[in-house]
């Protein structure tokens, strides 16, 4: 009995190792399919692609999300869903692919058409061996999903399935019913700082974490850890999601790969987030909480000049992102905090000051070596980039100024071709310090408040209670 019992184990322990290996496999292939075009390409173009293709499309997305959990966090429910419906959609796509591998987006002038060369980081040969192999791993995770816990599922699981296609949407999806060259710059359905869409988004913020804190809070702590899991996967997918859009359709003003670097504040966000959820170390929940709940609260106070940005009207791509991902990131930065998963202490703040400080030189640095390099940068007849053509990616604000006012340009450090303004920087850097202090200090002030309602709640019904 126990020879049989251990073949059972070293059997189980092999299975686990392969689906681990298959997942990560599957995951790092989906990462670098979203460097295509093609990715998002499809989803506000239904009719052209079909709708069986793109609802296959979009389950896929959502399996990004269902197998992780049922390996790595051992989801049962994740599990039966994944192992019922991965491989219905992954044969759908294989059969259904069409013109999937050969989308473009159109060079009309020599600026375009330098930009654009940047834009087919994989060749169709290789985006069409990943698309291939990525179905094929699904499809191999699956069968060990029903080697590992059987073929018995519980039917409830299948009611989480619509909320998974939910929070993997393709947030492009709404662009089938609108085209937004139909709406002029000053429509009212047009995002646009202090407008009722602003206000519209901050109490989205405010329901959103609460509503989130107020679900978390009745679960255990296994719960709760492996739903923030869950939370951090969605936000990576989404994220990812402006590869594809950037290289295809574009994302808000940014058009170009070197727009996915990431340098932008809350970009890199994302990934510090994701590893404190994930490895729960001390020093990563503070730059969470300490630099990047800040960092994404701030960008609800205000949104940036109008000229440099361009988030279209309310239910196209841009802002639908730029929403999703940027709660979503508040929320997992501050919920270990909120639910006591994690209590920031004052001098945990110097991690995070140190780390704010290496992204912001980075960036600046970085920001002006792209610039630099799209100075020389040509077509095969010899035309450049015109002055106002070149790249400014403009890595965590440090060479746009977001505000309403220009900083003097008093002292700038060349870097290749390109004059760093130190002044703006050094002044861009302490004024985010100073915006992560007030947030702590907001966080401190509000735990004293709470302390103060709770002892006079508890002296009040002590009295009554005494009466």
């Amino acid at each position: 009995m126990g020879q049989v019992l251990h073949i059972e184990e070293r059997r189980a322990a092999r299975t686990d190792a392969a689906l681990t290996a298959l997942t990560v496999a599957m995951l790092a292939i989906a990462a670098l399919l979203t460097f295509s075009i093609s990715d998002y390409h499809i989803f506000n173009r239904v009719g052209e692609y079909g709708a069986v293709f793109v609802l296959s499309q979009w389950a896929k997305k959502g399996a990004l999300l269902l197998v992780p959990m049922a390996v790595f966090f051992k989801s049962r429910k994740c599990a039966d869903m994944a192992k019922w419906t991965i491989p219905v959609f992954a044969l759908l796509s294989w059969v259904t692919y069409g013109d999937y591998f050969f989308a473009s987006r159109p060079a009309d002038t020599a600026a375009e058409e330098i930009l654009d060369s940047f834009g087919n980081v994989l060749p169709l040969s290789l985006e069409a061996a990943l698309f291939f192999a990525e179905n094929g791993l699904l499809v191999l995770i699956s069968v060990l999903l029903f080697a590992r816990d059987g073929v018995r599922t519980d039917p409830l699981s299948f009611m989480y399935f619509a909320p998974v296609l939910v929070a993997c949407m393709p947030l492009n999806i709404f662009e089938n019913f609108f085209d937004i060259n139909d709406f002029p710059k000053n429509s009212p359905w047009r995002f646009y700082s202090f407008t009722p869409w602003h206000g519209a988004a901050v109490l989205l913020l405010i329901g959103v974490t609460v509503g989130c804190w107020l679900w978390l809070r009745g679960k255990t702590r296994g719960e709760r850890e492996r739903l923030l899991a869950a939370l951090a996967i969605v936000l990576l997918i989404q994220y990812h999601s402006k590869d594809s859009m950037v290289l295809g359709d574009g994302y808000n003003v940014y058009t170009t790969i070197f727009s996915c670097v990431p340098l932008f504040i809350c970009n890199i966000g994302v990934y510090v987030v994701t590893l404190s959820i994930f490895f729960k170390t001390r020093t990563l929940y503070s730059i969470a909480f300490f630099v990047h709940a800040a960092g994404a609260l701030s960008v609800f106070f205000y949104f940036g000049r109008d000229e440099i940005s361009n988030y279209g009207i309310i239910c196209s791509y841009s802002i639908l992102y730029f929403l999703a991902t940027h709660i979503l990131l508040f929320i997992l930065c501050v919920m270990p905090t909120a639910l006591g998963m994690y209590r920031f202490r004052f001098r945990d703040c110097i991690a995070p000051l140190v780390y704010y400080c290496i992204v912001i030189v980075s960036a600046a640095v970085l920001s002006a070596v792209v610039t630099s390099a799209s100075m020389s940068w040509h077509t095969a007849d010899g035309e450049y980039l015109p002055a106002d053509g070149l790249l400014l990616p403009n890595y965590a604000f440090t060479q746009i100024n977001p505000l309403p006012f220009e900083i003097p340009d008093v002292w700038h450090v060349t870097v290749w071709r390109y004059d760093i303004d130190m002044l703006y920087v050094v002044l861009l850097y302490l004024s985010y310090a100073g915006m992560f202090f007030a947030f702590t200090g907001a966080y401190y002030a509000f735990l004293a408040a709470r302390r103060k309602v709770s002892a006079y709640v508890r002296r009040g019904w002590t009295a009554v209670r005494n009466d």
